[in-house]
């Protein structure tokens, strides 16, 4: 990889807020402190691109990722729906940073946790969940998500077989767009200063996507929403296949995705999100996560086509490397899944050599029948 220059001088640092004005008091439970997220400006990764990226750290929620942004509030429309009663147990269908933010939330309220799984996840997230004293199934990763066998339909039997149960759905309650409309997207423009000319999100529920880009497009419709999509993934119009970056991209599209909010979708294979994400830790101190990788990536070749030195791009980092010791910042894991080559080091890759094979536009891939 080659390294980047210096920061140009137009880049200045911003005045570091004192702690008590950033998050004054004592909060009543840890559900308080999820939130408020900082912007970090990413300039030496971006050092060769005329618009300045900046990165919002989601992984600094106290449960380390961006889901736990939905997950409260989901909790709390359910309980003033009446699903959700004392003593209930939740049931979710989880890559693993949603059931975190369950977990945390359901800690709190008192609720039991039954996660279900899909056997890719990293083992950190699985022993996590366990930490949160949820009870954990775990099914395989390479069947349709009609199969039985699948963790939608395992979460689906789960959750009518076990007595005060109820399951969220992240991939239908409205609840998850309207939390990332409340607060992701009012925090975004106002640290901006509305400044923001595009907004890049890495898609899975497309919750996030979907809240805070259409907050964003309210207060200004010209900003450009960006889908950050992983190849086998069915928004940028491929085939559903397995992939091995975790924790995005789907094989059905759903209800909580709002198909017209993205002006740009761009594919991302398994190996640009793994090395953008490694470098882009070394060179920013930021360990990030592999979805911060496809996310990242994305806003770089997006940004490369940008000649306005005024453009600023925010692109959302869902959670932490943590997350992926074992898988992501492993060479010898890079190089049994093919993500390395056999005498390649990982600072041999450069995003700047690397093209997107599929970039959609607003409107050319829906599902059948919108």
């Amino acid at each position: 990889m080659r390294t980047s220059g210096p920061m140009s001088p137009d880049r200045t640092r911003p005045r570091r807020l004192p702690l008590a004005e950033r998050r004054p008091g004592i909060l009543p439970d840890v559900t308080a402190a999820v939130g408020a997220t900082p912007l970090v400006a990413l300039d030496r990764l971006a050092a060769d691109v005329r618009p300045r990226l900046v990165g919002k750290l989601e992984h600094m929620n106290p449960g380390g990722s961006v889901k736990d942004r939905i997950a409260l509030p989901m909790i709390e429309a359910a309980e003033r729906a009446g699903l959700l009663r004392p003593g209930g147990v939740i049931v979710e269908p989880t890559s693993g940073n949603t059931g975190i933010g369950l977990a945390q939330a359901a800690a709190v309220k008192g609720y039991r946790c039954i996660f279900v799984m899909t056997d890719k996840q990293s083992e950190e997230k699985r022993a996590l969940l366990r930490a949160y004293g949820a009870d954990l199934v775990v099914c395989p990763t390479d069947v349709d998500p009609d199969d039985e066998r699948s963790y939608y339909r395992v979460s689906d039997r789960l959750a009518r077989e076990t007595p005060g149960a109820w399951k969220p759905d992240q991939y239908s309650n409205e609840a998850n767009p309207e939390a990332h409309h409340a607060t992701t997207g009012p925090e975004i423009w106002e640290a901006t200063g509305g400044r923001l000319t595009h907004f890049v999100v890495a898609l899975g529920t497309g919750g996030t996507v979907t809240g805070a880009g259409r907050y964003l497009k309210e207060r200004n419709p010209d900003i450009t929403v960006v889908g950050a999509d992983p190849a086998g993934s069915v928004f940028s119009g491929d085939t559903p296949r397995a992939y091995l970056t975790e924790g995005i991209g789907e094989d059905f599209w759903p209800g909580t995705y709002d198909t017209g909010i993205c002006d740009v979708v761009v594919r991302v294979g398994d190996r640009d999100s793994m090395l953008t994400a490694r470098a882009a830790t070394a060179l920013e101190g930021i360990l990030m996560g592999e979805s911060c990788g496809t996310a990242l990536w994305a806003a770089l070749q997006v940004a490369r086509e940008v000649d306005d030195p005024e453009a600023l791009l925010v692109v959302l980092l869902p959670d932490s490397g943590r997350n992926y010791v074992g898988k992501l910042y492993s060479d010898d894991w890079l190089r049994d899944n093919g993500l390395l080559g056999p005498d390649e080091a990982v600072t041999d890759y450069d995003w700047r050599d690397t093209r997107p094979e599929v970039v959609v536009r607003r409107g050319e891939v829906r599902p059948a029948g919108s």
